[in-house]
C-alpha cells in the first residue's frame, strides 16, 4: 500500500508528490492530461514560491520580475519586491520542470481520474489504488471536494479570467495591473519576446471586449496574439474545511478568493508543503490551522481589494490612493510576497 495518492497532476499537485518523496513516502500522481498541462494563470511567481520552487529542487527559467506596479491612466503606483526577485514563466514551462523534478525523486504518475473516493479507518481508495492518504490537488472546481460534499454556496456575479499571450519584447519588469471600472488586466513577462496579458472581471464578455477597456495597454500590444485565449471561474470557491477524513485539499481545491493578488502558486506550493508535513509528523489535524495560518493575509488583502472594486466608482480610487499612499501599498506587496 502507497502512503500518498495525489488526485492532480497540477502544480499544487506535484509538489505535494515532491515533498512526500523527499519526506521518504511513496507517493502517486493520478492525472488523466498527458504532456504540459496549460490553463488560464497570470503565470507570475511571487518570491516566496520561487524560494519554494528551489527548496523542491525545481530549476526553472522565466523572466525576472522586480516588483508590483498599478496603473489607472496616468496614475500609476510601484512596489519592488524586498529581499528576492519574483519570476515569469509560462505555465506549460512551469509544469514540466515540476514534473521532472517529481519523476526524478521517484513519485509514480497514474494516467486516469480519481472518480469516487472510499474511505475506511485507516486507508482510502480512488482510482483503483488504495493509500494511508489522499491529498486532493485537483484544482478550482474540485470533483473529489465536491463528491465529499466539502463545498459551500457560491456568491451571485462571481469573477471570471481569461489569458492570452502577445508576441512583443516585454517593456517593464514588474507585473503590471491595469485598473478599469470593470476589471484590471494583468501584463506578465514571461519570455524575452513574450508577454502574458490577463484579464479579471465580473462582467461575461470576450477577451477583445475586455482588452477595449484599457486603450493604453492594447496600444503597447503591438506584436501579435501567439496563443488562444484560455478562461477560468467562476474564481471565488467557498469550502466547509480542508480535512475529510483520510483527505486533504490543497492548491486551489482548498479554497480560492480570487486571483486579484497573484499569489496562486505561491499558495499552491506552500499549502501542498504544510499538508505532507502534517502527514509525516503523523497529526493530519494539524493542517486545517495550518492552512488558515498560511493563507490569511492573501485572504484579508484580497477581500480588501475586491470589496473596493466591487463598483466602478471605487474601483477607480484604487490607484490614485495606493500612489498617494506608496508605504501602505509597499507594506501590502511585502506582506503577500
Amino acid at each position: 500500500m502507497i502512503d500518498v495518492l495525489v488526485a492532480g497532476g497540477g502544480p499544487a499537485g506535484l509538489a505535494a508528490a515532491i515533498h512526500a518523496a523527499l519526506a521518504g513516502l511513496e507517493a502517486v500522481v493520478v492525472e488523466p492530461r498527458t504532456g504540459p498541462v496549460d490553463k488560464a494563470c497570470g503565470e507570475g511567481v511571487m518570491p516566496g514560491g520561487v524560494t519554494a520552487l528551489r527548496a523542491l529542487g525545481v530549476e526553472v527559467t522565466g523572466r525576472e520580475l522586480r516588483g508590483i506596479r498599478y496603473v489607472d491612466g496616468a496614475a500609476r503606483a510601484e512596489a519592488s519586491f524586498r529581499g528576492g526577485s519574483g519570476l515569469g514563466i509560462r505555465r506549460t514551462t512551469l509544469h514540466s520542470a515540476l514534473h521532472r523534478r517529481a519523476l526524478d525523486v521517484g513519485v509514480r504518475m497514474l494516467p486516469g481520474k480519481v472518480g469516487e473516493v472510499r474511505q475506511s479507518t485507516d486507508t482510502v481508495t480512488a482510482a483503483g489504488t488504495t493509500a494511508r492518504w489522499l491529498i486532493a490537488a485537483d484544482g478550482l472546481h474540485s470533483p473529489v471536494r465536491r463528491g465529499l460534499g466539502l463545498d459551500l454556496p457560491g456568491i451571485a456575479h462571481g469573477r471570471y479570467g481569461l489569458r492570452r499571450h502577445y508576441r512583443v519584447e516585454p517593456w517593464t519588469d514588474f507585473v503590471e495591473v491595469h485598473w478599469s471600472g470593470h476589471g484590471e488586466a494583468y501584463v506578465t513577462p514571461v519570455d524575452d519576446d513574450l508577454v502574458g496579458v490577463a484579464v479579471l472581471s465580473r462582467n461575461r464578455r470576450g477577451y477583445d471586449e475586455h482588452l477595449s477597456g484599457f486603450p493604453a495597454l492594447t496600444a503597447s500590444l503591438r506584436g501579435p496574439a501567439a496563443t488562444e485565449v484560455r478562461g477560468a471561474g467562476p474564481l471565488r470557491q467557498r469550502v466547509r474545511r480542508r480535512v475529510a477524513g483520510r483527505v486533504l485539499l490543497v492548491g486551489d481545491a482548498a479554497g480560492y478568493v480570487d486571483a486579484l493578488t497573484g499569489e496562486g502558486i505561491a499558495l499552491a506550493l506552500a499549502t501542498a508543503g504544510a499538508a505532507v508535513r502534517c502527514l509525516a509528523a503523523g497529526r493530519p489535524e494539524e493542517y486545517e490551522r495550518a492552512w488558515v495560518r498560511l493563507t490569511r493575509r492573501h485572504r484579508l488583502l484580497t477581500g480588501a481589494l475586491l470589496a473596493a472594486s466591487c463598483r466602478p466608482g471605487t474601483a477607480r480610487l484604487i490607484v490614485p490612493a495606493a500612489s498617494r499612499m506608496s508605504p501602505v501599498f509597499s507594506a501590502a506587496v511585502h506582506a503577500l510576497q
